[in-house]
């Protein structure tokens, strides 16, 4: 079908994507052996039982039975469909997506908008060069050309109709430029019937700096003045591209400067970002104006397993900390860490890291206080700690929030640290905090796999069945196919066994066109009903250790299924077990249809 993602290129794609490194840049993993192992990120859990091979590029959680590969885990923890998760992996390995037939993607209903989006970066980009007060103002905030481009930084021209002069020359051109938050339309109230509707330009005079998403599109700006006006910085307003409230600005510069994050740094502004990134502080991102919620660290977590909150140290830092724990404890879970630095009084990142550089900025981190001593030291600071009416009210402060930690484990260190402050018993202040409650998901509902069954039995099974053996050998060892002739696909054929189509089908693809690993095989039956069973099979353990010794096993197999379940040899069977003991309704149909291939129908013995 034209526009379709064609075979070559997803074989490609995950031959050039590490699944450990998709799966590290958004859950802690830790090496064990030759796998490596982590809490599952689907489930909530005490111990890790998810655990994650790189020779078979596949992923296997041993407690809620979730398992697939690199494309399958980018689809189901970030909520991507199939295309948006190829697009991703293709976009970190530096990969174009084609289309089969030359055909382009589908048609996106917003299109238009990212189109009306990158031709404003353009415009404003190329304001930039004809405007020497703005190169100024960031000569003066040092930024070099390099971090410029970098983050396509832009200048706004101070009139009211730059961009609609160059852009919205018509009324299609203008309702999108409407739609995408460029332009404003005049207030009519006072307007007479017949007059036309006026638009302006939202930015004006003011230095522009690109919002972008995941994928690296622009989907808002944030403009700030040159001079002492009001508003300092002015935002895109909500647009059906541009939610504020999920956005982090820098989030796309930092995944691309850095293949495998660890950590992120949220700061408040642009400028922060865009000095930390040029100092090569390349994991800093910002909120866009607003307080972090739930959404942002959301997003943040997907990809790193600790975010540290650095805020100025004034009185309004420190109000937009305790805002960002208020809603971290919600996301507190095993591997996951969140930690706050406040910076000296009368600085910011911005100025910070330009006096002292980047080593010494982050040598701060040491000082970071984790999300637990900055609760407890918090709350103590609101309360007289030294009278037990005091320590009363830090635990009724601290109540609402303990309650809604998500992680048993994380809530009851928390609380055996809260205890130690207000001098009680930490099983008296768990009882009276509620901690015995678990909340389970935020939307009530059990984890995602929590009632699915271990797909697959234990890991010996299949020993005893020749075809389940011989898949799970070609699952495992993709290259012992080479253990099969093509007179050995065409027997195989022929006999009229649960499995043994898809075991020729397997052996025929495979020796066609060999896949690079377990995980390329399963994509390419991504669309077959028979990928719940392979990817089952993937997720056991095979008892065959390398390729070599899996081709000697597959012809063994594949020889024995050829001679043991031969029609002649069938009939044998059949004919032999019907003089010794009942046949099941199954048997006596295929041993009538033998005997009728055979001419023999007249000499079946009567079945007991």
């Amino acid at each position: 079908m034209a526009g379709r993602i064609p075979q070559h290129f997803i074989d490609e794609l995950i031959a050039r994507t590490d699944i450990v490194e998709v799966i590290g840049s958004r859950v802690p993993l830790k090496r064990g052996g030759k796998e490596y192992k982590a809490c599952c990120p689907f489930h909530d859990e005490k111990s890790p039982s998810f655990t994650v091979s790189a020779d078979k590029q596949f992923y296997h959680c041993f407690g809620c039975g979730a398992h697939g590969t690199a494309l399958g885990f980018v689809m189901e923890y970030d909520h991507l469909s199939f295309v948006e998760a190829v697009e991703e992996l293709a976009a970190r390995a530096g990969l174009e997506v084609p289309r089969e037939g030359g055909a382009a993607a589908p048609a996106h209903p917003n299109d238009e908008l990212y189109i009306a989006m990158e031709r404003a970066l353009l415009f404003f980009r190329q304001s930039l060069s004809g405007e020497p007060r703005a190169r100024e103002y960031l000569d003066r905030r040092g930024l070099d050309a390099e971090i410029t481009q970098r983050f396509g930084i832009g200048y706004a021209p101070a009139r009211w109709d730059g961009l609609l002069n160059r852009y919205g020359t018509t009324e299609d051109e203008r309702q999108v430029l409407l739609r995408g938050g460029l332009i404003i339309e005049r207030n009519r109230e006072n307007a007479r019937p017949g007059d036309a509707p006026g638009f302006y330009d939202r930015f004006r005079d003011r230095v522009m700096f690109p919002i972008r998403d995941t994928r690296g599109r622009t989907i808002g700006f944030g403009g700030r003045v040159l001079d002492s006006s009001e508003p300092k910085y002015l935002n895109s307003p909500e647009t059906e591209l541009f939610h504020k409230g999920r956005e982090l600005y820098g989030l796309f510069e930092a995944r691309q400067a850095t293949r495998s994050l660890q950590r992120l740094m949220v700061v408040e502004g642009y400028m922060d970002v865009v000095s930390l990134h040029q100092s090569g502080v390349t994991y800093a991102v910002a909120t866009l104006g607003t307080a972090t919620t739930p959404e942002h660290l959301t997003r943040i977590f997907r990809l790193v397993g600790e975010v540290v909150f650095c805020f100025d140290g004034d009185r309004a830092g420190r109000a937009a900390a305790w805002r960002a724990l208020e809603n971290a404890v919600g996301e507190v879970k095993q591997g996951r860490q969140v930690r706050f630095l406040f910076l000296p009084d009368g600085h910011d990142p911005d100025t910070l890291v330009r006096e002292e550089g980047a080593e010494a900025f982050e040598a701060r981190l040491a000082s970071a206080l984790p999300l637990s001593d900055y609760f407890i030291r918090e709350l103590s600071s609101r309360v007289e700690m030294t009278s037990v009416d005091g320590r009363a009210k830090l635990v009724e402060l601290a109540r609402p929030l303990v309650r809604r930690i998500p992680s048993d484990v994380y809530r009851e260190l928390l609380v055996t640290q809260l205890a130690e402050a207000v001098r009680m018993s930490p099983g008296r202040l768990g009882e009276l905090l509620g901690g015995d409650e678990s909340p389970g998901r935020p939307d009530g509902q059990p984890p995602r796999h929590a009632g699915r069954p271990l797909l697959g039995p234990s890991s010996s099974a299949g020993r005893g069945n020749l075809v389940r053996q011989a898949i799970t050998l070609l699952v495992h060892h993709p290259a012992a196919a080479s253990g099969a002739t093509a007179a050995d696909i065409e027997a195989l054929a022929l006999i009229d066994r649960p499995g043994i189509a898809l075991l020729a089908e397997l052996l025929a693809q495979i020796r066609e066109d060999a896949p690079a690993s377990t995980a390329a095989l399963l994509e390419r039956w991504r669309d077959r009903p028979e990928l719940a069973s392979l990817a089952r099979l993937a997720a056991l353990e095979c008892l065959v250790a390398d390729a070599v010794q899996a081709t000697g096993e597959l012809r063994s197999a594949v020889s024995r299924l050829i001679h043991e379940e031969s029609p002649a040899h069938r009939l044998d069977t059949l004919l032999a077990k019907a003089r010794e003991d009942a046949l099941t309704d199954q048997e006596k149909l295929e041993l009538q249809g033998l005997l009728r291939t055979k001419g023999q129908s007249g000499r079946a013995p009567p079945a007991k």
